[in-house]
């Protein structure tokens, strides 16, 4: 392990510096375009000739497609963002998006739409990644906790921003044109950042940089990766099974007026609370010292409202709703799950894995659909609340146990790069 110098002179002392900002904004855009599907889901397939039961079916489809793509994108950018630099993911990410999103609103056949929607899962991949290791370069290690809680709180609210727009204009085609026009606007807001000081020194060594193969050679770096995927993954299981499907669930839990419950709605009530979550776990992280602690309460959280949420029979819209709400605060962990990965890691691959963990989460959806799918048709016979409980249950122990394996990271210092040797420990 080679230590770089301690001092953090050349980083700025305000929280809200540039590389803030604009990682926060390129994260609102982001999460505008993730969730924009499963808020216009039913609509724009309906508008595309489909029915019944095949909406549920080409749903989990097209959502899986969009996952695929961003677990290769993670891949890509992930590697781009240690060879060439966090700021070329930020520019190439959002241009590939944006025209995604643009091309999105001029589907008119399922093919197109899984193929448009596989490519704006690729360049999805890379804004969040980038935008946190920038983030937590460019500030002192008793801040960048902060920064990156403003980057994730902030960002998931494009979510909220998604289902208002669907609201208003009432037209799934204009919300995926209005996504990319936000997404090349934001390019032009790029020009003045630069790239953070500990990444320029690590460009000025001679040593291996983006090596995502090297996160496999060695056993303990191996299985610090896969246990930092391992704890995002109940919060997938939440957004991209019970908020997502929310209609389905709403008919099987008998809610009042069930066939008015909108799967965009209950987004929206999910990530406004989610923006709560992540500004609360910010905050208590920073004033506890400690991201491991904060974490362990959160994913017990998590599990305690599935359960509440799957045994909410009979209640009203309004209840549902607000479920969703709270069930969104109990996932709002994501700002330190993403924290930790950066944490975790040596400058030289800090990219690699910021921006390959989270969307190896996002990107295990299709297994976790394949998984609860099983235990819904094979094991409980269509039950969707049961399959629900035992793979919710299910997802939050292996989270659990994976980061009681990982060590506490707010007090360490980012200015150092890793060897790639086998023999590294």
């Amino acid at each position: 392990m080679k230590v770089f110098s301690k001092s953090n002179s050349d980083k700025p002392a305000s929280i809200l510096n540039a590389a803030v900002i604009v990682a926060t904004l390129g994260y609102f855009v982001d999460i505008y375009d993730l969730l924009l599907f499963g808020i216009v889901r039913t609509d724009s397939l309906k508008d595309l000739g489909i029915t019944g039961d095949a909406i549920r079916n080409q749903g989990e489809y097209l959502i899986s497609m969009q996952m695929f793509g961003m677990l290769f994108g993670g891949i890509l950018w992930g590697i781009l963002g240690d060879k060439k630099g966090r700021i070329s993911v930020l520019f190439g990410s959002i241009l590939i998006y944006s025209v995604a999103n643009i091309a999105n609103g001029m589907v008119d056949t399922i093919g197109a739409y899984a193929f448009w929607r596989l490519i704006a899962g690729i360049g999805l991949a890379g804004e969040l990644g980038a935008g946190i290791t920038l983030v937590a370069e460019s500030l002192p290690k008793e801040k960048r906790g902060y920064g990156t809680m403003i980057v994730a709180s902030v960002g998931v609210s494009g979510a909220v921003a998604a289902y208002l727009i669907y609201e208003i204009f009432q037209d799934w085609r204009l919300c995926y044109y209005a996504g990319g026009v936000l997404g090349i606007l934001l390019l032009f807001l790029r020009i003045s950042i630069t790239e953070s000081g500990i990444f320029k020194k690590v460009q000025e060594q001679n040593e291996a940089k983006g090596d995502f193969l090297s996160l496999f050679t060695n056993k303990k770096r191996f299985f610090k990766y896969i246990n930092c995927i391992l704890i995002g993954m109940p919060l997938w299981f939440l957004v991209g099974v019970l908020i997502t499907f929310s209609p389905e669930f709403a008919k099987a839990l008998n809610i009042q007026q069930a066939e008015t419950i909108e799967a965009g709605k209950a987004i929206a009530f999910c990530y406004a609370g989610l923006v709560f979550g992540d500004i609360a776990s910010g905050l208590l992280s920073q004033w506890l010292k400690s991201r491991k602690k904060v974490m362990y309460w959160f994913l017990i959280f998590n599990l305690a409202m599935i359960f509440v949420y799957l045994l909410a029979d009979g209640i009203s819209t309004t209840g549902f709703y607000l479920l969703c709400l709270v069930m969104g605060a109990s996932v709002g962990y994501w700002v330190l799950f993403v924290t930790i990965a950066a944490e975790q890691f040596g400058t030289n691959i800090r990219a690699t894995v910021t921006t390959t963990v989270p969307n190896f989460v996002r990107g295990s959806l299709p297994l976790i659909i394949l998984v609860y799918s099983y235990f819904r048709d094979t094991i409980f016979d269509g039950n969707i609340i049961s399959a629900g409980m035992v793979v919710g249950t299910l997802i939050s122990f292996i989270a659990l146990l994976a980061l009681s394996q990982l060590k506490e990271t707010f007090h360490v210092d980012l200015d150092y790069s890793e060897k790639p040797d086998k023999n590294y420990s």
